[in-house]
């Protein structure tokens, strides 16, 4: 425990045991629900709700699992009325994992999935003040030479009545990154 507790660095994968990524099975729903708690400032969900994603969404949700321990989950869905769009609904690391790379590793293993195989686009909402989360995706994004945008999406007014902040729906154009890099 004590060695993963010390990872800081991508580099310290190649030392250190990786984490395997895997789909969920309903089982793992209580481990994702604690690790998502513990994961500030997302927001909870019900364990319910964490059990029906790794059943029902399991083919376009990921677990990184190290030493039978939870520390990397992602939850998202191929969008129903646009199925060139997965939208990443969750993407949580446990403190033991982080600065480590896994959220990149985790949406390039989403997005290597059969049920990604035709996504030529990826959505997400994230809140002005949650930079961890704005890193990710704008790290994700320049690696693959794509652009990333945002625009208010879910507003604090109108559809939170003022108990939630502001989330911008970011966009990344994967298909457009793929064309330039031709």
């Amino acid at each position: 425990m004590e060695a993963v507790l010390s990872m800081r660095h991508a580099r310290d994968f190649s030392r250190k045991a990786f984490p395997v990524l895997r789909k969920p099975e309903a089982e793992d729903g209580p481990r994702v629900w604690d690790l998502v708690r513990s994961c500030k400032p997302l927001d909870e969900n019900s364990m319910y709700c964490n059990l029906i994603q790794c059943d029902h969404f399991r083919d376009t949700c990921v677990v990184a699992e190290l030493n039978d321990e939870v520390v990397g989950w992602i939850s998202a869905y191929v969008l129903p009325y646009d199925t060139d769009t997965v939208f990443v609904w969750q993407v949580a690391v446990s403190e033991a994992a982080r600065g480590t790379g896994l959220g990149s590793i985790m949406l390039s293993s989403l997005l290597r999935r059969d049920a990604c195989r035709d996504i030529k686009s990826l959505q997400t909402t994230i809140t002005r003040d949650n930079m961890a989360s704005w890193a990710l995706f704008r790290k994700f994004s320049q690696a693959r030479g794509a652009v990333l945008k945002s625009q208010a999406h879910f507003t604090q007014t109108q559809h939170f009545r003022d108990r939630q902040s502001t989330e911008y729906m970011v966009t990344i154009d994967l298909s457009e990154a793929t064309r330039l890099a031709a």
